[in-house]
């Protein structure tokens, strides 16, 4: 890989972005191609489908097989709220292969004690994400039942667009969350991408349950995630 071609693939890393390395198998030849730059490439089919699933592998090319290697930011679930919920949602998410950060201003709740080898932000969400905001490749879970805690970050990620945004509560909690957001001028077809009641429908009735609901919805939102066309168009309809 020449100099050039690895300083912008690092610049992507940086970023947070998804970026595919395509190697010609015949002459070594080496291009770089972003996300944004998909659906311009003449291998567009083939290459959604390899940084949809995350995994390199060899393509028919136009002059032949091409070898095209895949980098992902690594897929993390950001959850508001140290409770106890996030407690049993933390191991799970590494088992399956997510990083994890829970962020709550609370310092009674977002203690080392609580969340061992967890990134812990016991601060306001908002001056957490001014270091560190969310992406695409984000997963955020509202879960304080506390609206000063959680408002902040819902509007921040349905901006950004990330893969998976859920919110615990009732459909009555969500409704007057729904009206908040209005409020906040944020459009209804955005507001509907937020999973709430949060976690797939299977009967969860304790925090390792909608632990587990949680990890299940993100897992498939990940798998089945829009790419950067999808997300421009919704983006432009919006």
């Amino acid at each position: 890989m020449d100099r050039a071609l690895l300083e912008a693939l690092n610049v992507e890393r940086a970023a947070r972005r998804a970026a595919l390395v395509v190697t010609e198998l015949g002459s070594g030849k080496q291009r770089l191609v972003r996300e944004s730059e998909i659906e311009a490439d003449p291998l567009a089919e083939a290459l959604m489908k390899i940084i949809r699933s995350g995994k390199s592998g060899v393509v028919e090319g136009e002059t032949g097989e091409v070898f095209v290697n895949a980098h992902l930011p690594p897929a993390r679930i950001v959850a508001i709220g140290a409770v106890h919920i996030s407690q049993a949602l933390a191991p799970m998410a590494k088992i399956a292969g997510f990083d994890i950060e829970i962020i709550d201003p609370r310092t009674a709740f977002a203690s080392p004690e609580r969340f061992p080898d967890v990134t812990l932000h016991a601060e306001w969400p908002d001056v957490v994400l001014k270091e560190r905001p969310f992406d695409p490749y984000t997963a955020v879970c509202v879960i304080t039942h506390d609206p000063k805690i959680d408002d902040g970050p819902l509007i921040e990620a349905l901006k950004t667009g990330c893969f998976y945004i859920g919110a615990l509560g009732s459909r009555k909690t969500h409704a007057r969350r729904v009206e908040r957001l209005q409020a906040a001028g944020i459009p209804q077809s955005a507001i509907d991408r937020i999973e709430a009641p949060i976690g797939a429908d299977i009967g969860a009735a304790n925090p390792g349950e909608i632990a587990v609901a949680i990890l299940a919805s993100v897992i498939e939102a990940f798998r089945k995630r829009k790419m950067f066309a999808e997300r421009r168009g919704e983006t432009e309809a919006a």
